[in-house]
């Protein structure tokens, strides 16, 4: 049996709707981990309804160190003005700009690199694995292995979230699309640092 104090700490945790914090609590026998789990898979079959609507509002934040030499501003859109004025969705874009100060992002996702830069990145490597005595496919692996790893680490999307590093801002995103309901994207950001 799920008692109310169960679900209403699923909510408080993940932010989603009591009914569905039933739900997954109920699906998952009253396993918290699981339930969690379960509101995640949820949450990111939303999000992909949501990803091909349009985004004509948002926001425009900024993080400034205390220090005063490091800077971020970034643009992160959603679908309403209503969203876009709302606290959490501002929080999301600070949390963000947070990240990227913190993180050194160069670009939002893997679609953004240059293709010309990407081949001459795995040119460099190929030309590193070179006198590896291993057989070809394997070396073509681990030159894949490596391109991956370099764009997971320069693309925001796929780094891990520094407030949260179990999971990664592109992770985070698709949470807070299906808390909110509509598609969210960050279009793009600057760092300023001297």
């Amino acid at each position: 049996m799920i008692n109310a104090q169960d679900v209403k700490k699923l909510r408080d945790f993940t932010g989603a709707g009591m009914v569905d914090c039933k739900k997954a609590l109920e699906e998952s026998s009253g396993d918290f981990d699981a339930a969690i789990k379960v509101l995640r898979k949820r949450g990111s079959k939303i999000a992909d309804k949501k990803v091909g609507r349009g985004t004509a509002e948002g926001y425009v934040g900024s993080y400034i160190h205390s220090n005063g030499k490091l800077g971020v501003l970034i643009e992160v859109n959603c679908e309403s003005d209503f969203v876009a004025r709302g606290e959490e969705f501002r929080s999301l874009v600070h949390d963000l700009a947070m990240h990227i100060a913190a993180a050194s992002p160069k670009y939002v996702s893997a679609a953004e690199v240059d293709p010309a830069f990407v081949k001459e990145k795995r040119e460099e490597f190929a030309e590193a694995t070179k006198n590896e005595k291993k057989p070809k496919e394997v070396i073509e692996r681990i030159i894949e292995g490596k391109m991956q790893k370099y764009l997971e680490e320069v693309c925001l999307l796929s780094q891990p979230f520094v407030k949260d590093p179990e999971k990664k801002v592109g992770e985070l995103v698709t949470e807070k699309i299906a808390k909110f309901g509509e598609n969210i994207q960050v279009k793009r950001f600057t760092k300023f640092e001297i």
